[in-house]
This record gives structure tokens, C-alpha cells and sequence, in this order.
């Protein structure tokens, strides 16, 4: 996740299915996803429901996650047989939706038709929040660690926050927590990991958004960062390790294309 956290889906998005002016939660709306069963007027913030349900319970996302880990640990070993053993290696690695799952607080937030992409309750979940391992994390990070390469965990979680995030991933087991280690929102992520360079041979970034990966993608608009995506093409795959987010990203606010036919169904 990085920091940026554009407004998902705006109230003009949304205008073709209910007016955002009024929406109270429906009855039911908690125990099923806020889908308008039996043709109650849905919350705008319902709409969200695709993108969470593919992000937290298909079998397809977990797939993906355990195979980007899985890549990251071969290309680690071949990092680690490149370089030698004392060339004082490091990776960088993000945290919510790469490390870490926090899809229980926006399904919390859209079940209650709350607009989870305003982060207004980020903090909480924050400093009380319980969320869950990213399938293949925890084995790539151990095998980092048993490794002797560095890990720097850089998130825009709040800094004000950070004894709670250092306590959620000390709960978590994960390795090399640590008050240098976690490096959270201040600098942007780019100045962060300068700091790691200067003093690491970094190796491998782990991310789901393009700003984890390169400053580049922070300033540039969803074109400027598809090309840099085909500039970039090698990295990925490679020390560049993308995991999936449908929850939200700047690619949230893209106009879609469609085929330009009029609808017929047989």
C-alpha cells in the first residue's frame, strides 16, 4: 500500500446506481456483504464488493500471492550466489497487501457503507487491528533472514503508529522487526530507500503498488506509469516482485473501455 490513497471510486462513479446524499446502511447489510439481496436499495459503497471478495477469498489471489513468493525466493538465491556472502545484502518490502491483509477492515467499512478509501479508520485498525499473514510471506521472510540479508519494512503506515505496527509484526513472528527496520510515513517511500542503498546492496523490492518500487511511479499519471511499466519491463520478475491488490490503487479512478457494440443477449 502506499500512502497516496486516492479516493477509490468517486460519488460520480457511482451516480448511475444510487445518489450518495442519504444512503443509511440497509438491513442485512452486514452479514451479506452489502449485496442487495432481495432488491434492497443498495449503499453506494457496495460496489466495492468485487474487488474485496476477489481480494480476500478467491483461491485465485492466494495463488498468485504464494507464486510471487515463491519467484521472490529464487531470485533471492540467485542474488545471494551472484553476490557472495559478504556484500551485506538487503531486501525492501512493503506491508499492507504484500506482508500483511488488512481486507477485514475495508469489508468492516463497506458492510457498514462507510467509504474505506477516505482512510478515516486506518488509524484504528492500526493500533487494534488484527491483520492476517499474505500466503508465502512468512517462509520467504524466514528464508531471508536465514540468509543473512536485511529486511527493511518500508510502509506508509502512520509514524505515530509505528510501536503498534512493530507490535502487530512482532505478533506476527516475522523477522528483524525493528525501529530501524520499519520505516513508516514521513519521507516519501523513494527517500526511504535511499537510506537503505547507502548503506546495503538491496536486491530485491517487494510490493503491491508501482510507488513501491521507484519514485517514478509516484509522479506520474496512470498513463506516465503504463509506460514506465514497459520501460521498466525487465525488473519485474525479477528484483521487482508485484503482488495483487483489487481492493484500491490509482488504476481505481481509470476510465474503461468498452466494446463498442450495442448489447444483445441470446
Amino acid at each position: 500500500m502506499t500512502f497516496s490513497r486516492n479516493t477509490l471510486l468517486t460519488a460520480t462513479l457511482f451516480a448511475g446506481i444510487v445518489p450518495l446524499a442519504g444512503l443509511v446502511p440497509i438491513a442485512g447489510a452486514a452479514s451479506d456483504g452489502a449485496d442487495g439481496a432481495d432488491g434492497e436499495t443498495l449503499c453506494a459503497q457496495a460496489a466495492y464488493s468485487m474487488g474485496l471478495r476477489y481480494q480476500q477469498r478467491s483461491a485465485e489471489v492466494a495463488a498468485l500471492q504464494r507464486q510471487g513468493f515463491a519467484l521472490a525466493t529464487l531470485r533471492l538465491e540467485q542474488a545471494i550466489a551472484e553476490h557472495g556472502e559478504d556484500a551485506n545484502l538487503a531486501i525492501i518490502t512493503d506491508l499492507d497487501e504484500t506482508v500483511l491483509d488488512n481486507s477485514a477492515l475495508l469489508v468492516r467499512d463497506m458492510q457498514a457503507c462507510h467509504d474505506f478509501t477516505t482512510w478515516d479508520t486506518w488509524k484504528h485498525w492500526e493500533r487494534e487491528g488484527d491483520p492476517r499473514l499474505i500466503p508465502g510471506a512468512a517462509d520467504f521472510l524466514k528464508f531471508a533472514d536465514e540468509q543473512g540479508v536485511d529486511i527493511f519494512y518500508v510502509s506508509d503506515r502512520y509514524q505515530e503508529n509505528k510501536a503498534d505496527t512493530i507490535a502487530s509484526l512482532e505478533a506476527l513472528e516475522l523477522p528483524q522487526v525493528s525501529k530501524d527496520s520499519v520505516m513508516l510515513l514521513g519521507p516519501p517511500k523513494a527517500e526511504r530507500r535511499a537510506e537503505v542503498v547507502d548503506d546495503h546492496t538491496v536486491v530485491m523490492q517487494l510490493g503491491d503498488s508501482l510507488h513501491d518500487f521507484s519514485g517514478e511511479f509516484a509522479d506520474a499519471d496512470l498513463e506516465g506509469q503504463r509506460r514506465l511499466v514497459e520501460e521498466n519491463a525487465e525488473r519485474f520478475g525479477d528484483d521487482w516482485i508485484v503482488f495483487p491488490n483489487a481492493a484500491y490503487g490509482d488504476w481505481s479512478e481509470a476510465e474503461l473501455n468498452a466494446w463498442d457494440v450495442p448489447l444483445q443477449s441470446e
